[in-house]
Parts: C-alpha cells; sequence; structure tokens
C-alpha cells in the first residue's frame, strides 16, 4: 500500500468507506468500534514513549501492530472475503504474555488504584480505553456478525494492560496503592 496523499475530500458529506468498499455514516456503530481501537493505539503509543524497558516495549510495538488487525477485521464486515481477521494465535500470543509479566509480579490482595509511574498510569487509562473498545464491539455483535476472536482479543489486551501497567511500575521502583474500603 503507498499513501500519496492524505486528505481525499471522500468524507466530506459525514460517511466513510470501509474495506469491502461500502460507504457507512462515520458514526456507525462499526466505525465506533474501530475507532476505539484506533484510539487505543494511540494511546498506547504514548505510553511507549515513557516505558524504559525493551521487554515490555517490544510487546506493546507488537501490540500496536495487531491492534492495525484488529481495526482492518472490525471494518469489513464477515461476508467480505478478502479481510484481514484476528486469529486465535493472537489470542494465546497475549495470553503468552500474561503468563509471562504476571509470574513476575507478586499476588494480588485486592483492588489497586491506577497509578504509578508515567508509563504505569498510562498504561492503566490504555486499558480503560481498551475494555470501551470492547464495549462498542459488543454493541457492534448486536447489529452484525464479528469474528470472536477479535472480541476476545480485546478482551484479552485489557487484561495484558493491566499486568504490564503493575511490571513496568514494580520495574519503575512505584509501590502498589491499594483502595482503602474503610
Amino acid at each position: 500500500m503507498r499513501i500519496t496523499r492524505v486528505y481525499t475530500r471522500q468524507g466530506d458529506d459525514g460517511r466513510t468507506q470501509i474495506v469491502s468498499g461500502e460507504r457507512v455514516w462515520k458514526d456507525s456503530v462499526r466505525v465506533e468500534a474501530y475507532g476505539e481501537v484506533d484510539e487505543l493505539n494511540s494511546l498506547i503509543g504514548f505510553a511507549r514513549s515513557y516505558v524504559g524497558d525493551k521487554r515490555a516495549d517490544s510487546i506493546l510495538r507488537e501490540v500496536q501492530n495487531d491492534l492495525f488487525k484488529v481495526g482492518s477485521d472490525l471494518a469489513t464486515p464477515m461476508t467480505f472475503e478478502r479481510a484481514v481477521r484476528v486469529s486465535p494465535d493472537m489470542v494465546e500470543k497475549l495470553e503468552k504474555w500474561i503468563d509471562e509479566l504476571n509470574s513476575t509480579l507478586e499476588p494480588l490482595r485486592d483492588f489497586i488504584l491506577p497509578s504509578g509511574s508515567k508509563a504505569g498510569a498510562l498504561l492503566h487509562y490504555a486499558r480503560t480505553v481498551c475494555r470501551r473498545a470492547e464495549r462498542r464491539v459488543v454493541s457492534l455483535m448486536k447489529e452484525e456478525e464479528v469474528n470472536p476472536s477479535a472480541l476476545k482479543y480485546i478482551n484479552r489486551l485489557s487484561d495484558l494492560l493491566f499486568v504490564m501497567a503493575r511490571y513496568v511500575n514494580r520495574l519503575d521502583g512505584e509501590k502498589e496503592d491499594l483502595v482503602q474500603w474503610k
């Protein structure tokens, strides 16, 4: 793919073209769903600018790349045959990373406040944006068929972002701030 122009003027009427060639309103549930994924990707990029650990940065870079696939999948009706789709292997990869990073952390005794270093706090924030993206994907699923692996990926990614926030906070010497219930 080669992008030679940034503007096309084709969205000036409030509609956009999705992968299948179909034109849909920019506020459609489909566009909202992949738009949330795009926002999440940008926020992860922002978090990466503060992550000092090479392993965490490498994982986040791969996640960002995968999120383009997730967005493409969500931007394509299931009836379109030449689509980029999220695979179960992509979900399994997230689970392996969760297990790897979580094995370096102390078990949780209670809920923690989303805070810490700049990288850790941004990863906690990215987790909440990921959950919002997941809700938009569920809304899309209520209207039409969606690749189940795309929803699973987003769901598992929020777990990875939580674990990664804890992981980078530990590396940055930040103590977890537990919720005070009294």
